[in-house]
């Protein structure tokens, strides 16, 4: 990592991204207390990460990548030996002797996640997306301040993915989580409040989803003219900048789209509008970063 340094207000959703080998990683495990940094400074929720560790751990929630589940227990036990090992209740035997309080944030979260019918079969019996969201579970019974997610859909068909976002949004709404994200699912990112793009351990790209790609990338009109030369034409007179092909490509910011059309005469076969996504800005920003000085 060289000279990395952001800030993450409370109750939003960041998402850091960057390819393989950028430092993502190497992020999240310093931030989780699961690597200690060589130099610098980070502070989760007040917290020194070096010199208050148990304190940080308090504050946080972690779904790996990697499932960390225990196969041969029910649901149920993963969530509750989790609970006791954070000190949150004392040893008991079953779930009918744990106190009050735990039954009811375990139902309360187990309901959010539609996992409540489940929760006392063995683990070993659950799909991919029904382990991610018992981690999920799992990881809010300390109703943490913030939630680590990486790379939390690895493996997950689309509608285990759809849904979990579903739930994992009814969570923010609910309890005002920060999330932090890692994803190479670039669309998952597209809701994120800030974005931080990630390179050969440099921050590249810093900023809100539609200021990262107005930034990089242009909005444009894809256009097919019944006449080529009276639309360049026209174009020309309207100092509008534009690649000729068998669609012109015209350049032009969103907010000018209907305007833009309304002044063109000659007729138009297909007009199509192309918005920039958050994986154009992206390739566009990896691409700027790897073009020779």
């Amino acid at each position: 990592m060289d000279g990395i340094s952001f800030e993450v207000d409370e109750g939003e959703f960041f998402a850091l991204l960057g390819p393989n080998g950028a430092g993502k990683t190497t992020t999240i495990s310093i931030l989780t207390t699961t690597l200690l940094p060589t130099s610098g400074r980070v502070r989760i929720g007040g917290f020194d990460i070096t010199s208050q560790s148990n304190k940080v751990r308090e504050q946080v929630g972690i779904v790996f990548q990697q499932p960390s589940l225990d196969l041969n227990l029910t649901a149920e036990e993963n969530v509750r030996f989790h609970a006791i090992l954070y000190g949150l209740y004392p040893w008991r035997p079953s779930y009918r002797t744990m106190p009050a309080a735990y039954r009811e944030r375990f139902n309360e979260l187990s309901e959010v996640l539609g996992l409540n019918a489940e929760m006392f079969k063995p683990v070993k019996r659950f799909s991919g997306g029904m382990k991610r969201k018992l981690e999920i579970v799992r990881s809010l019974m300390h109703r943490p301040r913030v939630l680590f997610l990486d790379e939390p859909t690895a493996g997950l068909d689309a509608d285990s993915r759809r849904n979990l976002w579903n739930y994992l949004k009814e969570i923010r709404d609910s309890t005002g989580t920060t999330v932090f994200l890692t994803t190479h699912y670039l669309e998952e990112a597209e809701g994120a409040d800030t974005i931080c793009i990630i390179d050969g351990g440099k921050i590249v790209s810093f900023g809100t989803p539609d200021a990262i790609k107005q930034d990089l990338v242009e909005d444009y009109l894809l256009m097919v003219p019944s006449d080529a030369q009276a639309l360049k034409r026209e174009l020309e007179e309207m100092n509008l900048t534009y690649t000729e092909g068998h669609e012109f490509q015209v350049s032009v910011d969103r907010a000018d789209v209907h305007s833009v059309l309304k002044s063109i005469d000659t007729p138009l076969l297909s007009v199509r509008t192309h918005l920039p996504t958050l994986e154009d800005a992206y390739i566009a920003t990896l691409a700027k970063t790897d073009a020779p000085d």
